[in-house]
């Protein structure tokens, strides 16, 4: 059995797990897994933007039979959110990301497991399969410089039972000064132990007056001519993850990807970009139902879930909080925050008359400031950066 602390009392949200996590987590970690890019602007404005979006109540609804199940590529969820991909999770519990399988298995959740995993990727799904786990279990791929071993990755994850792959696109470089002032390193012990074996890059071939970043860095970098490449490798679905332009939604779903999510990275990429919430209605008109649209970034509240529901996402996808529960009570503590954000949701679909999923959209929110009493002019989010 894995270890699992000891929940201090009082912790009934997850912002209490964030500040119990606080206390628990090293330094340096805390600075890796809470951190963002630049000056954090996009961190802090995943979570802001949900604050500004107000729902509507309504009451005396017809709730018999309610439930929150779904079906994302053929695979049964109970309720839509999944735990998204957090590499190193070692850093915060000594059973890292098989404690994570788990605690997800025993709810139920879907979970994406990182390329940069500091478990193998087999052993994460061998815990998740000795559990009866029925919720989906997919592999978070990066696209490595060394195609070969990306190939390689994808038939291990296909072995192993993964159900569908999850590229990131967002973050082929990145910067991040509170890692740097953190003086964050992965401690002895902790690696990205899936990428075992995998040839070095070439070296920086940048002379001292050329740019590090474009003579080097973005070498082997992936293109949209990659993503052809990948579809035909493999036939698990695929899904890009950070895409936040409805430009690049529509060019993924002509290249014949299966699913989108929209995700800024979790602030952790390209800083001042807007909140994920805010980009994920253009997203979605852009796809117009063409493949299912998810949903990363700011995800603390059950009425979270429910808004992103309202502005096109299927399911959502949550990453700190799950991370903060299990360094505060291991497994026990994913359960727990899991479980939290399932009821809030499921309160707040009770609250707002909606039985069921499919009858989430934009009417949920209180109507603009003018509109008609009763009119159809929801409250959506801005459409420009915070």
């Amino acid at each position: 059995m894995y270890a699992s602390p000891p929940i201090p009392p009082g912790t009934v949200a997850l912002e209490d797990y964030e500040q119990a996590a606080r206390r628990r987590i090293a330094p340096e970690a805390w600075a890796y897994i809470a951190g963002g890019s630049a000056d954090e602007l996009t961190l802090a404005a995943n979570r802001a933007a949900f604050r500004r979006l107000r729902l509507r109540n309504r009451v005396l609804a017809e709730m018999t039979g309610a439930h929150t199940r779904l079906s994302l590529f053929g695979q049964e969820l109970a309720f839509p959110i999944l735990m998204a991909p957090v590499a190193f999770q070692r850093l915060v519990h000594p059973d890292g990301e098989k404690a994570m399988a788990f605690g997800a298995a025993a709810v139920g959740a879907g979970m994406v497991v990182s390329t940069q995993a500091s478990q193998s990727l087999e052993d994460i799904a061998g815990v998740a399969r000795t559990q009866g786990a029925q919720a989906p279990l997919w592999f978070q791929l990066y696209i490595q410089h060394d195609r070969g071993f990306t190939e390689a990755l994808i038939r291990r994850a296909e072995a192993a039972g993964y159900q569908a792959l999850v590229v990131t696109v967002d973050a082929p470089v990145s910067l991040r000064n509170t890692e740097q002032r953190a003086g964050f390193r992965l401690p002895a012990g902790i690696e990205p132990v899936n990428l075992r074996g995998m040839a070095p890059p070439p070296p920086n071939r940048a002379g001292p007056a050329e740019s590090e970043v474009f003579q080097g860095l973005l070498d082997g970098a992936p293109s949209w001519r990659d993503i052809g490449w990948l579809r035909g490798l493999t036939r698990l679905p695929v899904l890009l993850k950070g895409i936040m332009a409805p430009e690049d939604a529509a060019r993924a779903v002509a290249e014949g990807v299966d699913g989108i999510i929209v995700s800024n990275h979790g602030g952790r990429a390209l800083d001042t970009l807007p909140a994920s919430i805010e980009a994920l209605p253009l997203v979605a008109e852009a796809v117009a139902g063409r493949v299912p649209v998810l949903m990363d970034g700011g995800i603390r509240r059950g009425t979270d879930v429910l808004q992103a529901l309202a502005l096109g996402a299927r399911a959502v996808l949550v990453g700190r909080p799950c991370v903060y529960g299990l360094a505060v009570g291991g497994p026990v503590g994913v359960i727990h925050v899991l479980k939290i954000l399932r009821t809030e949701l499921e309160i707040a679909m009770a609250l707002t008359g909606r039985a069921r999923l499919e009858q989430i959209d934009r009417t949920v929110f209180w109507e603009e400031q003018g509109a008609p009493a009763g009119g159809s002019a929801p409250c959506t989010p801005p459409r420009t950066p915070v």
